[in-house]
C-alpha cells in the first residue's frame, strides 16, 4: 500500500487511515452521509463503494447497536480500512466494522463474496457520479474509478442497493445536486417516502449536493425538506448545525426538525 494519512472525523472520535495520493479521499460528503442515521439505529448496515471506510466508520461510532459492512472493489483501500479498525483510537466501534472487497455491481461477485440478497437493514452510498467522457479522468485508475461511473451508471448502484436491502430498510445516498434526476430514476419503484435534503452552501447560494434516505418497498410520497446549510453568511465558518454533525457527532436527527419528524425506523 502507498503512504497513508491519519484524519480524524468527529472532533477526533473517529481515525481513519487514506492514501495520501492517488485515491479519492473522503471528507464532508461522508459524514453528511453518515448522519442520515442516528444514535438509535440498530441492525446491520452496508457502506456501498465505502473507499476506506470514513463514512460507515461515522455511522458505527454514533450508532453502538449496528454492525458495518464497508464494501469496496479496491482491496488496497479495504486493507486501509481494516487497519483503521483495528486502531486504538477506535476502540468503540472498531469490532463492528467489517471490511470487505467486492465489486458490488457484479451480483456474482456479491454471492461469491457472502453478501446475501436482502441481508441488510441500511445502507449508504457515495457512488461516482461523473458520466464517462464528460469530464477529463485522473491518469489515476484508482481516483478515476472513485469520480467516473462504469457501465450500468448510477442506476447499477441503486439496483444493487436495492438487492442488499431488507423489505423496509433504507437507504441513504449523498449526489451532486445535478443528479437529482438519476437519484430520482433510481429510486423509483425500490424506496418510497424518500426525503430529499438539499445542501447549500450558504443560504442564499444554490444547493450543491442532496442527501436523500427511502425506504424499501414504501409507498409514501416524496418529501423536499428546507435544506442544510453548510457555512455563515460570511467567511467560512460553519453554521451551528454543520459544526454539530461535522465536529460534535450530531446526526441530522439532532439538528433539522423537519429530518427529526420523519421518525425513519432504527
Amino acid at each position: 500500500m502507498s503512504a497513508a494519512t491519519r484524519d480524524a472525523f468527529l472532533g477526533g472520535r473517529v481515525t481513519a487511515l487514506q492514501p495520501s495520493a492517488g485515491h479519492h479521499r473522503s471528507g464532508l460528503d461522508a459524514v453528511l452521509l453518515a448522519s442520515a442515521f442516528g444514535a438509535e439505529t440498530a441492525g446491520q448496515a452496508i457502506d456501498l463503494g465505502a473507499g476506506a471506510g470514513v463514512a460507515g466508520m461515522v455511522l458505527a461510532a454514533r450508532a453502538a447497536a449496528c454492525s458495518v459492512t464497508l464494501a469496496e472493489r479496491e482491496s488496497d483501500l479495504v486493507a486501509y480500512a481494516g487497519e483503521a479498525a483495528g486502531l486504538a483510537v477506535n476502540a468503540a466501534f472498531g469490532a463492528r466494522l467489517r471490511p470487505l472487497a467486492v465489486d458490488l455491481l457484479d451480483p456474482a461477485a456479491r454471492n461469491e463474496a457472502g453478501l446475501a440478497p436482502e441481508t441488510f437493514d441500511h445502507a449508504l452510498m457515495n457512488p461516482p457520479f461523473h458520466d464517462e467522457g464528460s469530464v477529463r479522468a485522473s491518469p489515476k485508475a484508482e481516483r478515476a474509478r472513485a469520480h467516473v461511473l462504469a457501465g450500468g451508471g448510477l442506476d447499477a448502484w441503486f439496483r444493487a442497493a436495492s438487492a442488499l436491502v431488507k423489505p423496509r430498510g433504507t437507504l441513504a445516498v449523498i449526489l451532486p445536486a445535478a443528479r437529482l434526476p438519476d437519484l430520482l430514476d433510481g429510486t423509483a419503484d425500490r424506496f418510497g417516502g424518500v426525503a430529499i435534503l438539499p445542501i447549500h452552501p450558504r443560504r442564499d447560494e444554490a444547493a450543491l449536493r442532496v442527501l436523500a434516505r427511502g425506504t424499501k418497498g414504501s409507498r409514501a410520497p416524496l418529501v423536499v425538506l428546507p435544506g442544510l446549510v453548510l457555512h455563515a453568511d460570511a467567511g467560512s465558518a460553519f453554521s451551528d448545525a454543520a459544526h454539530a454533525i461535522l465536529g460534535d457527532g450530531a446526526s441530522l436527527a439532532d439538528v433539522h426538525m423537519s429530518w427529526r419528524a420523519l421518525a425513519f425506523r432504527p
